[in-house]
């Protein structure tokens, strides 16, 4: 105990007189430590290890005893300066409090006997008032007491902070040019190939992809620059890590406040979190991301620009977490951009020097071409002029034919009308009169031979007024099937096959009839009265190919109706023939030769085709190509089909044929209504003003006189708003048929008829005008028979060309005059040639969009009427469209035919 005895006199607190070192307070023999005897009574061996422990130089502290007092020396004390020197002797848990959790389970494991080493361990450590990260290096070793007991712990330390922080920051630094390094390879590996792609779409697609790999976004795309001088738009071209469906719902603006910087050029836009952008928000009418937008909340937009300081497009990055766009990354994608930039400019040029070089070698062949092909261009040139000029005497010869067709019907018919009406009311007075009976049978037949070759002349020469309808053929030719075996006898086999999922077409059904059984029939007398008959029905699409060879049908859905027999077959020269008027293989007396004429008139008046296939002993194949409808087919009217009857109404006759209007005064007097009569339109309408009770107006449609028919219906309408109107004649091109069908809302009974269908057809349009005053759904302006005389035009603008084809084919089936734009920039140029009433127009156009294009056609045509198709359920700016109607994709043909009109009646006036 000598070195005890030399300790210098102790203190209240422990601590020696005049101060000293740690190593004065533990040779005292009388300090005390927590759970322990004084120093003076300690065991040798504690005494040593303390004593050993001071001496060192190393940090190093000993936990001794029940609650492990702790004990270290003068190197230790800078390890944790703000706990020195009331630490000295304390429960090593109340020391290390703040970091017990840590230390407790270290402890725990040397205190069972386990020596342990830990290497750059982090212990936040207390200093100057405040926790900071500090690291180190130290060993756990269990000490023993006499009865070799673990009784405590020897710690050796060394704190390493400046080495950790020393290999951190070169490991930050090594990863830092790491990130570099391979960001450097990215952008030189995708400069290298983007400037070897000549494709901008490939190049741009490149570049995003590489700027997705650079950044670490999770999409990527770039924008292609569009400036419409309203405003503007930007355009899609190519995408990285989404669908571009993700796009194809929401608007592209190009001025708002985060994109206008970008495609203005100005600078690069990188945002930590674009939900708290300042800047974000802020233009209507989502004021913000719309519901279903890809989800951004770290943003980075870099302008691609020119050699010449054009804006092509940006480069837009984002990802759905916030802060994860740095300025290296910025910096990266700036030489990206710059990269794509020069290579969208070299693969603009080696575009158009290519372009005028094919250009310039075009016209190179073209000369040395003409020069070594002159005669025969000549020689073709001529020939050409001659089809040219066959093309245009067939048409005139038609139009003549058509002329005189329409002008004889028109007689004809009145007094076939005249015959007939006189033939039937008289057979009511030789009633019992089997021989008179007989006689006035036989000549009524022939009036009805006379009425069908007059019609069979009208529709060759396509005058027949036709009243198409949407039907399924297929179900309509099958309920031919009696009829047809019945025509045919017992000898002739028939088919029918009809294909599954048949569309509709838009026809007239009494015509199909005609022309089914004229077919039927010359394949009847083809076949010597035996053989087999092969009716089929299915879809088809004629392509472009098809209509060059065929060049009187147009391209597109038609339904097929084929008829083939086994019979004799045609040579070629009788098939260049066979559609002519008046030519037949029959012999004289066997047939009129209108037969094939007729069904040709009616296909192209309905804007078909027909085509005969032929091989002379094996039979012929006629096909009648009908176009298709995308309508709902027509609901069957029952009063057509229902038991002639009469009635008591009032019925206004009008007729200038003297023997046409007494025979049908008597004919409707007889069936029970009050008739009123008038020579003349200008007559009819005083018996109308005169205020008499008229509950339909039966009218023949060429009157003399300056007031025309379809003008005194009209009139009449005005007038008497309930009235009901029937139009008859023998030929109504110009008046009340316009492209060869009736004007819609229009009924007609066609010269001559008998009293029968007379009797069906007045109380069926006298029901139909019933069922509209109960519905409420009287004629409106735009189907009064005045207007409908002339077809809206409409122009369609769809850059989607299956919609375009398909939404054109139902607009042309709802009897608008369609053209077709695929762009608003092409819309634009028909504009400039032509007067349209109404704009069915896409929102999301490619370059000028719809409400661009729409703006600049109000300025041209002020009272247009708009239709705009969108994916949205609103139209932005939509309060700068007078009258305008949203149509929402997609759209049924009903929705579409009830936005045109609502677009024609709402259209501005000036």
């Amino acid at each position: 105990m000598e070195v005890v005895s030399r300790l210098a006199p102790i203190e209240s607190d422990g601590w020696p007189r005049g101060g000293g070192g740690v190593g004065e307070a533990l040779r005292n023999p009388e300090f005390r430590l927590a759970g322990l005897e004084p120093v003076a009574t300690w065991p040798p061996g504690l005494r040593y290890l303390v004593e050993t422990a001071l001496n060192s130089k190393q940090p190093k502290f000993i936990a001794w005893g029940p609650e492990l007092a702790f004990i270290y020396n003068d190197a230790y004390v800078p390890i944790f300066p703000d706990r020195h020197p009331h630490a000295l002797g304390r429960p090593f848990r109340e020391v290390w409090a703040d970091t017990w959790p840590q230390f407790e389970p270290l402890v725990n494991s040397t205190l069972a006997g386990n020596a342990q080493l830990f290497e750059e361990l982090l212990i936040p450590m207390h200093r100057d008032g405040k926790t900071e990260d500090t690291w180190f290096t130290f060993s756990l070793t269990p000490l023993r007491d006499e009865s070799g007991t673990v009784a405590g712990i020897l710690c050796a330390t060394m704190e390493v902070s400046a080495q950790v922080a020393t290999k951190n920051g070169e490991r930050v630094a090594l990863d830092e040019l790491r990130l570099k390094s391979e960001a450097l390879s990215i952008v030189n590996t995708a400069g290298a190939a983007i400037t070897a792609e000549l494709n901008v779409d490939r190049l741009t697609q490149i570049a995003v992809d590489a700027g997705v790999a650079l950044s670490g976004a999770e999409f990527g795309a770039f924008f292609y620059n569009v400036d419409d001088g309203g405003g503007g738009s930007y355009m899609l071209y190519a995408l990285s890590g989404a669908d571009r469906k993700s796009f194809d719902r929401f608007p592209m603006p190009r001025n708002t406040e985060l994109f206008a910087p970008t495609f203005r050029g100005d600078s690069v836009v990188r945002s930590d979190d674009i939900l708290l952008d300042p800047r974000y928000g802020k233009n209507a009418p989502f004021n913000g991301m719309p519901s279903g937008h890809l989800p951004v909340r770290s943003y980075l937009a870099v302008p691609v620009k020119s050699r010449n300081g054009d804006v092509i497009g940006g480069l837009l990055f984002g990802h759905a977490q916030p802060g994860r766009f740095t300025e290296a990354m910025q910096a990266s994608l700036v030489s990206l951009a710059g990269q794509a930039a020069v290579a969208i400019d070299n693969a603009r040029l080696l575009r158009a020097q290519e372009s005028e070089i094919a250009q310039r070698r075009v016209v190179e062949d073209q000369l040395r071409s003409l020069n070594e092909t002159l005669e025969a261009r000549v020689a073709a040139e001529i020939l050409e002029r001659q089809q040219a000029e066959a093309a245009l005497q067939q048409a005139q010869k038609m139009e003549s034919l058509g002329n005189l067709t329409g002008g004889v019907a028109h007689d004809f018919n009145n007094l076939l009308q005249v015959i007939s009406g006189n033939l039937q009311l008289l057979g009511k007075d030789v009633d019992g009169n089997g021989r008179a009976r007989e006689r006035i049978t036989n000549a009524l037949n022939a009036v009805d031979r006379g009425s069908r070759l007059a019609s069979q002349l009208l529709a060759f020469g396509r005058r027949q007024p036709l009243e198409p309808k949407v039907i399924s053929i297929g179900c309509f030719v099958s309920s031919m099937d009696d009829m047809l075996r019945r025509a045919l006898g017992e000898k002739i086999e028939v088919e029918t096959r009809v294909a599954d999922g048949l569309w509709n077409t838009f026809a007239d059904p009494g015509q199909i009839e005609n022309a089914l059984l004229n077919l039927a029939i010359n394949s009847r007398d083809a076949m010597d009265g035996a053989g087999k008959l092969t009716i089929e029905v299915g879809n088809v699409f004629l392509d472009e190919a098809y209509s060059r060879v065929h060049s009187d049908v147009a391209p597109g859905h038609y339904v097929v109706l084929a008829v083939t027999d086994t019979g004799s077959g045609m040579t070629p020269e009788i098939i260049s023939q066979a559609f002519e008027p008046f030519f037949s293989t029959k012999p004289a007396g066997k047939g009129t030769g209108l037969g094939l004429s007729m069904v040709y008139g009616f296909a192209k008046q309905s804007g078909g085709h027909v085509k005969i296939d032929s091989e002379v002993g094996k039979g012929t194949t006629i096909r009648l190509y009908l176009p298709r409808s995308l309508l709902a087919e027509s609901p069957v009217s029952e009063a057509l089909n229902a038991p002639a009857s009469g009635g008591t109404e009032t019925i206004l006759v009008v007729e200038d044929d003297d023997g046409v209007r007494a025979t049908v005064v008597e004919m409707l007097t007889d069936l029970g209504y009050y008739v009123l009569k008038a020579r003349d339109a200008q007559s009819a309408l005083t018996v109308v003003e005169s205020g008499a009770h008229i509950d339909l107006l039966f009218t023949d449609v060429i009157m003399p006189g300056s007031l025309t028919a379809p003008e005194l219906a009209r009139l009449s309408r005005e007038r008497l708003p309930d009235v009901a109107v029937l139009f008859t004649s023998g030929y109504a091109e110009n008046a009340i048929v316009h492209g060869g069908h009736l004007d819609a809302g229009v009924e007609l009974l066609s010269k001559p008829y008998t009293r029968e269908a007379l009797a069906r057809k007045i109380r069926h349009v006298i029901s139909s005008q019933a069922a509209a005053q109960k519905s409420g759904d009287s004629v409106p302006a735009s189907q009064t028979l005045a207007s409908s005389s002339v077809r809206l035009r409409l122009l369609l603008v769809e850059d989607d060309a299956f919609i375009r084809m398909d939404t054109a084919e139902i607009l042309n089936d709802l009897g608008y005059d369609v053209l077709e734009a695929e762009s608003g920039e092409q819309g634009v140029e028909i504009l400039r040639d032509n007067a349209i009433d109404i704009i069915v127009a896409d929102v999301g156009l490619p370059g000028m969009s719809g409400p661009a294009f729409a703006r600049y056609a109000r300025q041209t045509l002020p009272c247009v009427g708009l239709v705009f198709a969108t994916g949205n359920t609103s139209l932005p700016d939509a309060d700068s469209f007078v009258g305008s109607v949203l149509l929402t994709k997609p759209f049924s043909s009903n929705a579409l035919h009830k936005a045109v009109k609502s677009a024609a009646d709402q259209r501005p006036s000036i």
